[in-house]
C-alpha cells in the first residue's frame, strides 16, 4: 500500500483505474493505411506494461470520409479498424491498463486535397489558418450523415473491446459548431448557446443510444477559448453543466484556448521556456463547478506537478503525455522509488512539430519511442564485458556511454572541453531553451551511476585511444561551423556560434545569413536583437527557418517581432568585401541573374557544421571493421558484424561527426549502434 496520491486507484463509473496517471489522446502518426498496426500497438503497450492507468489512443480517429486524415489519423469509419484495435486493447488490458480512443470529425481542420478529395465541411465559411481549406457550410443532410457516422464509429470502438470514447470538441467540428467565432449558421444550429451546442448534444445522444450505459463517453472540450468574442470561462462552465445534465457524458477533459493558428496552439500546448501547467487551476475550477470526473493535460512534465494536480483535488486523472514519450516507464519508476531515474521531458516538442509537418512523432532524446519493434527502452546486459572508448561528450557520445554502460561494459569517455554537452550546452545558454540541458544532465547521472570514466580537457589523439586497449571505439566528436560558404570574403564573417557563445560582440547593423534554417540562426537573431542591434535574417530558401517548425517558431517570433528584425527570403549571399569601417554584402538569387549590394557592420553566417573527423580517419585503417557500418543490420536493429580488417577494435562514427543533422539523429545513431555491443 502507498499513500502517494498518484498511485491511488480511481473509479470512473464502472471502471476502476489502477492509478491517477494517463496519457491523453494524441496522434503519433504511426498508423499504416489508417490502421493501428503493430508499431501503434507496441507504442501504447510499452506504457501499459510500465503501469500507466489509462492510455488514450488517437488524436483523433476520423469518423467520416469528409474528415480526411492530415496527421495520418486512424480511420474509425472503416470496419477493418476493429480487429486492429481489439488486439491493442487486449494487450493493454492484459498489462493492466484501460484503453480509450478519441473520435472526431475534423471539420475545417483538414484539407480538401487529402483522402477522397471531398469538400471540407464546417459550421461556417471561414478558413482555418493552419490548414487553409475554405469549407462549405454544413447542410441538413451533412449533419444527419455525420451524426450517424459518429454513432457507427462509437459502436466499432465498443466492438473492439475498448473501455470508452472521448469526443474531440476543441478546434474540430463539434467546437466549430459550439464557438461563436466559427458558427455562422442560422437556427436551429446557430445563435444561442443552446443552438450552438445542439450538434454536440445530438452526437452524444446518438452514441449513447448505440452503445448503452456500460461504455464510457467523455468530451475533451474548450472551456475557455481565451479569445475576444469566443467561448469564455462562464460559458465554458455552462457547457460543462449541459454535458453533465444530459446524462450522456461520464468525464470531461479540459482545454483552454484555440488551435487554429500556431501561436494559439502553442498556448494550449506550451513548449519549453513557457510556464508549466498553465491551465491547471482553470481545470480545477471546472471540476469544482461542474462536478464531473475531470482530466487535463497541458505541460505537466514532471511527477511533482502531476502529484500536486491530484493531491490538490484539481484533477481526477492527470495527463502526462509528452512526458511518457520521453520516458514510458514513469509509473513503474514512481512505484519503485526511482523518480530521479525518470528521463525528463525537456519541452522541445520535436514530437508535435514533426506531426504538424507530416512526419511521425519522435522524442528528441528517446529514440526508442515509436520504434518499439526494433529499439529497447530498457537495455539488456551483455554476455561479454568489453572495453569501450568514446571520444566526445555531446548527446551522441553520452548516449553511447549510457547504453554501453547499461550493457555492463567498461566505458571511458574522452572530451576536449571542460564540460559535457557539445552543441546542447551552447543551445542551453539561451534562457528560453535552458531545459535542453536536461538531455545532458540525465545522461551524466546515468553514466555516473554505472561507473563511466570521464576525462575532460582531453584533446584525444590516436595514441591516447589505443593506449586504453579498446575493443570498441566510438567517435562522437561533433562538428564545427561551416564557414566556407561564400564565393569570397568568408574571413570577414563570424558564425552564429560566435554570437551565441559570447566570443564575438554583437554589431549594431547586422546581416544574419541563414543557409541551414535551424534553431541556431533564430537563437542568434534573438541574441542580436536583445543587444539592441538592427537585424536582417536572409535565406536563399522560400521560407525562413524551415527546420524550426511551427510550435517552436512561436516564441522566437514573440521575441523578435517587436524589435527591428526583418526576414528576407529567396536571396543568396554571394560574397563580402570590406568598405572602410563597414562590410559590403553582395547578394544574388537562385531565381534570376541579379546582384544587389548592401552595407552592414557585421555579417553572421549559419550554414550547419562540418564533421570533426580527423581522429576517425586516423584510426580507420587499424579497425577490424575499417569504420564500416552494415546499414541493413542497423535499420533492422540487429548487431553489427565485426568486419574483415586488422584484428583488434571495431570503430564507429556517430552524430555530427558524420554529418550535420540534429540531436535526435545523434542520439538515435548511438542507441542503435551500442544496444547490442
Amino acid at each position: 500500500m502507498t499513500s502517494d496520491p498518484l498511485l491511488q486507484p480511481y473509479t470512473l463509473k464502472h471502471l476502476t483505474l489502477r492509478n491517477r496517471i494517463m496519457t491523453t489522446s494524441h496522434e503519433p502518426a504511426y498508423p499504416e493505411d489508417g490502421m493501428p498496426k503493430d508499431r501503434y500497438r507496441l507504442y501504447h503497450l510499452e506504457r501499459a506494461k510500465a503501469g500507466v492507468a489509462l492510455t488514450m489512443t488517437a488524436g483523433s480517429a476520423a469518423v467520416s470520409k469528409d474528415s480526411p486524415p492530415v496527421f495520418n489519423n486512424i480511420l474509425a469509419y472503416k470496419d477493418e479498424v476493429v480487429p486492429w484495435l481489439r488486439r491493442l486493447a487486449d494487450d493493454c488490458h492484459e498489462a493492466g491498463a484501460a484503453v480509450m480512443i478519441q473520435l472526431t470529425h475534423l471539420g475545417r481542420r483538414t484539407r480538401w486535397d487529402k483522402g477522397d478529395w471531398l469538400p471540407v465541411v464546417a459550421a461556417g465559411p471561414s478558413r482555418e489558418p493552419a490548414h487553409r481549406a475554405f469549407p462549405k457550410v454544413a447542410e441538413e443532410w451533412d449533419i444527419e450523415r455525420i451524426i450517424k457516422d459518429y454513432a457507427d464509429a462509437a459502436e466499432r470502438m465498443q466492438a473492439a473491446g475498448l473501455d470508452g470514447v472521448e469526443f474531440e470538441c476543441y478546434g474540430h467540428l463539434m467546437d466549430q459548431f459550439m464557438s461563436p467565432l466559427t458558427n455562422a449558421m442560422a437556427e436551429p444550429y446557430g445563435g444561442s448557446l443552446e443552438n450552438r451546442a445542439r450538434f454536440a448534444m445530438e452526437v452524444l445522444a446518438a452514441c449513447r443510444k448505440r452503445v448503452g450505459q456500460n461504455f464510457l463517453l467523455g468530451v475533451r472540450y474548450t472551456a475557455d477559448e481565451a479569445a475576444q468574442g469566443g467561448i469564455d470561462a462562464d460559458e465554458g462552465i455552462a457547457i460543462g453543466k449541459m454535458f453533465r445534465d444530459s446524462g450522456f457524458v461520464d468525464f470531461l477533459n479540459i482545454i483552454k484556448g484555440r488551435i487554429h493558428t500556431d501561436p494559439a496552439m502553442t498556448d494550449v500546448i506550451p513548449i519549453q521556456g513557457m510556464r508549466s501547467a498553465p491551465h491547471l487551476d482553470f481545470a480545477g475550477r471546472i471540476k469544482a463547478e461542474v462536478g464531473l470526473p475531470t482530466f487535463h493535460a497541458a505541460r505537466i512534465p514532471d511527477v511533482a506537478t502531476a502529484r500536486y494536480a491530484v493531491q490538490s483535488g484539481q484533477l481526477d486523472m492527470v495527463g502526462m503525455t509528452r512526458a511518457h514519450m520521453a520516458d514510458p516507464h514513469i509509473v513503474r519508476k514512481i512505484m519503485e522509488g526511482r523518480e530521479d531515474d525518470i528521463r525528463p521531458c525537456v519541452g522541445a516538442t520535436y514530437c508535435l512539430d514533426r506531426i504538424y509537418q507530416g512526419g511521425m512523432a519522435l522524442c528528441i532524446h528517446n529514440p526508442a519511442t515509436g520504434r518499439e519493434e526494433t529499439m529497447p527502452h530498457a537495455i539488456a546486459p551483455a554476455v561479454v564485458r568489453r572495453r569501450v572508448v568514446i571520444v566526445g561528450a555531446g548527446p551522441a557520445g553520452l548516449e553511447a556511454a549510457r547504453v554501453a554502460a547499461e550493457r555492463g561494459h567498461d566505458v571511458t569517455v574522452l572530451e576536449a572541453a571542460s564540460q559535457p554537452g557539445g552543441q546542447i550546452r551552447l543551445t542551453a545558454q539561451t534562457k528560453r531553451r535552458a531545459e535542453m540541458i536536461g538531455i545532458i544532465d540525465w545522461r551524466m547521472a546515468q553514466c555516473a551511476a554505472r561507473g563511466v570514466t570521464f576525462q575532460f580537457n582531453t584533446y584525444a589523439e590516436a595514441q591516447d585511444v589505443l593506449t586504453l586497449a579498446p575493443d570498441v571505439v566510438i567517435i562522437a566528436t561533433g562538428g564545427l561551423p561551416d564557414m566556407a560558404v561564400l564565393e569570397y570574403g568568408n574571413d570577414l564573417t563570424v558564425s552564429a556560434w560566435d554570437i551565441l557563445s559570447g566570443d564575438v560582440k554583437p554589431g549594431s547593423n547586422v546581416l544574419l545569413y541563414d543557409d541551414a534554417g535551424d534553431h541556431t540562426a533564430l537563437q542568434a537573431a534573438q541574441r542580436l536583437a536583445d543587444s539592441g542591434a538592427t537585424v536582417e535574417v536572409m535565406t536563399p530558401d522560400r521560407s525562413f527557418a524551415p527546420e524550426v517548425m511551427g510550435m517552436n517558431l512561436v516564441p522566437y517570433m514573440r521575441a523578435l517581432q517587436d524589435k527591428p528584425v526583418t526576414f528576407t527570403v529567396t536571396y543568396r549571399l554571394r560574397g563580402v568585401r570590406r568598405e572602410g569601417n563597414h562590410l559590403r554584402a553582395v547578394i544574388g538569387s537562385d531565381y534570376m541573374d541579379i546582384v544587389k549590394e548592401r552595407s552592414f557592420d557585421q555579417i553572421v553566417v549559419n550554414h550547419g557544421t562540418q564533421p570533426l573527423a580527423d581522429l576517425y580517419f586516423e584510426l580507420k585503417p587499424q579497425a577490424q571493421n575499417l569504420g564500416a557500418i552494415d546499414y541493413d543490420a542497423l535499420i533492422a536493429g540487429l548487431p553489427q558484424p565485426q568486419g574483415h580488417g586488422p584484428a583488434g577494435f571495431v570503430l564507429y562514427r556517430i552524430g555530427d561527426a558524420v554529418a550535420a543533422r540534429n540531436t535526435h539523429a545523434a542520439i538515435f545513431d548511438a542507441l542503435r549502434l551500442t544496444k547490442d555491443l
